[in-house]
């Protein structure tokens, strides 16, 4: 029995690694191992012999079993002792540079014209990208037979046979979002709407998916004098300079009267200044609410009424950052990203800039 235990123990104390060690054990106290069959024998000797022989046995067992666990307890940390002194590494090196990520311009121009409209008591609202036809269209006073309602202008959802669902679209416009808002809140209100809207549509200036912001303001004493120096005081705090704008008579389902809004720019050099020159560029459109609008998002024409304008993200933002095409803002170029983004740090203030 001593030359049993030397010998294991002998093995056990010269392995150098854990695999050896686990051969040494499966051999030493495995299913078929020297120390396991030995106690097998157990079972023919004599019951003298047995109570002898059982008990050094067990011991053997239990001293080769804890030699093992010591030993791969050294050799597991003598591993790590190896890993810490080949893998150092020195903290006090500088970071390897990493390029930033940069903030793209229309998430940028949304949130400086969110701070802005804020500031004059406007809150925000948001609704679903697929409207149903009713919220989109009907709702908003636009007829059936309006050219907006083509397929070739909207992109309407697929419908299996059989589906006799109302028609529902990728939004047009955020519009519906006003709908939704009166539907579920009444009146007063004073709200922005932006978000993505799609249309049929692709070229310099206009993307199939594009962004846009509303506003809609509804109360006893609303008009256009209320919208026009809202708008005023939003371009000027927009584009961090004194602002004119210019109302034109136009035709809108969703409001009347209906106004196309211009700002006053000029265009020296080939370069575009807003806020000075004699010239005017068309940004928006605007109106009073109709009252067929009013009645759909359940408020009495009568009692209320209100100001509605829309105007396109995107295009505000290549106006005041000088993007030359609108295309650019989705083509994921990264060199476009770099030159055009905003530093995450760059926080929007209302004097117009960042």
């Amino acid at each position: 029995m001593d030359d049993l235990r030397n010998k294991w123990l002998a093995e056990i104390a010269a392995a150098s690694d854990e695999a050896t060690l686990e051969d040494v054990r499966v051999r030493a106290v495995g299913k078929k191992g020297e120390v396991s069959l030995r106690m097998r024998e157990l079972g023919r000797m004599s019951p003298e012999e047995r109570q002898e022989a059982g008990p050094r046995l067990n011991a053997l067992k239990g001293e080769i079993t804890s030699a093992l666990a010591a030993r791969r307890s050294a050799l597991e940390d003598a591993a790590l002792d190896e890993r810490l002194r080949a893998e150092w590494l020195d903290v006090t090196l500088p970071a390897r540079h990493r390029r930033a990520g940069s903030i793209h311009p229309v998430s940028q121009v949304t949130e400086e014209v969110t701070a802005i409209f804020a500031d004059m008591g406007f809150a925000v609202a948001e609704g679903p990208q697929i409207e149903t036809d009713w919220h989109n269209f009907d709702a908003l006073n636009i007829p059936w037979h309006h050219s907006s309602r083509e397929e070739m202008d909207t992109f309407y959802m697929a419908r299996g046979e059989g589906d006799d669902r109302p028609p529902h679209v990728l939004r047009t416009h955020t519009s519906p979002v006003q709908i939704r808002h009166m539907l579920e809140n009444g009146a007063p209100c004073r709200i922005i709407a932006p978000g993505r809207v799609y249309r049929a549509d692709y070229d310099q200036t206009h993307t199939p998916m594009f962004h846009q912001v509303e506003g809609l303001a509804v109360d006893r004493a609303i008009s256009m004098a209320n919208l026009k120096w809202v708008l005023e005081e939003f371009f000027t705090a927009y584009f961090g300079t004194k602002v004119r704008t210019r109302f034109r008579a136009s035709h809108f389902p969703f409001t009347e009267p209906s106004a196309e809004v211009d700002i006053q720019c000029s265009w020296e050099g080939g370069s575009l200044r807003v806020g000075e020159g004699s010239g005017w560029l068309e940004v928006l459109g605007s109106g009073m609410v109709h009252p067929k609008v009013l009645q759909a998002g359940g408020i009495d024409s009568a009692e209320w009424q209100g100001f509605a304008f829309g105007m396109g993200i995107d295009r505000i933002a290549m106006l005041k950052y000088g993007i030359p095409d609108l295309r650019a803002f989705f083509d994921s170029d990264l060199r476009w990203l770099r030159h055009y983004g905003f530093s995450a740090l760059a926080v929007p203030e209302l004097a117009g800039g960042v």
